[in-house]
């Protein structure tokens, strides 16, 4: 997984797409390698310039290729009603970070599958132009790297691109876990077993496995004289074990908090503040009486609309606080991300940003109605008071 060393490139609908600095390694090392590769298909001398042009665009395109999949699991979380907290792009491809895990297998296996879906379009597209530019056999010439002075930059691009989502494709789709092909094995365990943390266990198993495979042919290449590729892939092996241990010892954990749900660990006598009520009402009644940091703010049926915190309160100049209310400098909670269903297990909560962030989420009915306030220190309690007994039994 990415670090959390991170630069902010841009927000596409409230979500920040970032890369880790270990990116930019990885874009020098494509750009380097594909210099010498452009070089090969077009067969040009060193002295030229455009494989080098060639390289950066490749590059660039890759990684947005890369994006676009992430995108493709995002848009579907999304419709889901699972916000998506961040999208990042690092060494080994990119992250998009779910606030809560999916509920079901039915959404497990459409998130997963979107990003392949994504990506198998892009190689298609890809060969399409490039098929229509040049015709198939240029096009096929081009893919398997055949030098040839016929074939044009253009198509030569395309051919790479098409390759290489191509192999993301077929790389993603192995059943290791945390990979999308593993995530689809999970859904599938999940539906069969109708368990989703023996489902985890089971696809985690399985990705431990894949990943023993990837180090063990990884340093196969390496005693061949594959240094470059060789290492990689023992990287990816050792990333992705560490990635499916840590996803057992999660689902072991899960199996301590089965049953246990949000309402069971909620203040259920929540204070909250009417959007109605003004800004000088919700700063002297409300603020200065129990000294939150913030407070949850609901409509005239209970629903709950969004946190008012203490900073955007008194950001409110003083001689209009009576005028405005609370509805007009609340922070609205447009994306989901505020809140929790109070019916939702416990373990949707872990690894929560905005709980992390905040301190605590409103809980909510079906209806979006306020039922109660989950603080981290409660959820620390009742986690807590979990490990303390004995685990669930496995089915």
């Amino acid at each position: 997984m990415p670090a959390r060393s991170q630069l902010t490139l841009l927000r596409i609908k409230g979500i920040r797409i970032g890369v880790d600095y270990s990116w930019f390694l990885v874009l020098f090392l494509v750009i380097f390698w594909l210099s010498g590769f452009y070089r090969d298909v077009l067969g040009v001398d060193d002295s030229a310039l455009e494989p080098y042009l060639l390289a950066v665009a490749s590059a660039l395109a890759f990684f947005a290729s890369i994006l676009l999949h992430e995108l493709g699991h995002a848009v579907v979380a999304t419709r889901l009603g699972i916000p998506i907290t961040d999208i990042t792009l690092w060494l080994f491809g990119g992250v998009a970070r779910m606030s809560r895990d999916t509920d079901s297998p039915g959404a497990e296996f459409k998130v997963a599958v979107a990003g392949p879906v994504v990506t198998a379009a892009i190689a298609l597209a890809c060969a399409a132009v490039g098929i229509a530019i040049a015709g198939a056999d240029e096009f096929w010439t081009a893919m398997r790297v055949i030098e040839d002075p016929e074939i044009s930059g253009v198509v030569a691009l395309l051919a790479w691109l098409a390759s290489i989502n191509l192999l993301v494709l077929v790389f993603n789709l192995i059943p290791a876990f945390p990979l999308d092909g593993g995530r689809i094995a999970r859904a599938i365990a999940w539906r069969v077993t109708g368990d989703r943390n023996r489902a985890t266990r089971l696809a985690a198993m399985l990705g431990q496995g894949f990943s023993y495979l990837f180090i063990a042919v990884g340093l196969l290449w390496l005693v061949s004289g594959d240094l470059i590729g060789g290492i990689w892939l023992a990287l990816i092996g050792f990333i992705l074990a560490q990635s499916a241990r840590g996803y057992v010892r999660r689902s072991e954990f899960s199996s301590r908090i089965e049953g246990i749900s949000v309402a069971d660990v909620m203040d259920a006598d929540p204070v909250a503040i009417s959007e109605s009520t003004s800004v000088e009402r919700a700063i002297d009644e409300y603020f200065l009486r129990y000294r939150w940091p913030w407070f949850p703010v609901v409509d005239a049926t209970d629903r709950f609309r969004g946190l008012l915190v203490r900073e955007a309160a008194d950001a409110v100049p003083e001689p209009t606080r009576s005028q405005q209310t609370v509805g007009e400098v609340f922070e609205l909670d447009a994306s989901g991300t505020l809140r929790v269903r109070a019916d939702a297990p416990l373990e949707t909560l872990l690894g929560n940003d905005a709980l992390r962030r905040l301190g605590g989420l409103a809980a909510v009915d079906a209806d979006g109605r306020l039922r109660g306030v989950v603080t981290a220190d409660r959820v620390g309690r009742a986690l807590r008071d979990a490990v303390g007994g004995p685990p669930a039994p496995s089915s």
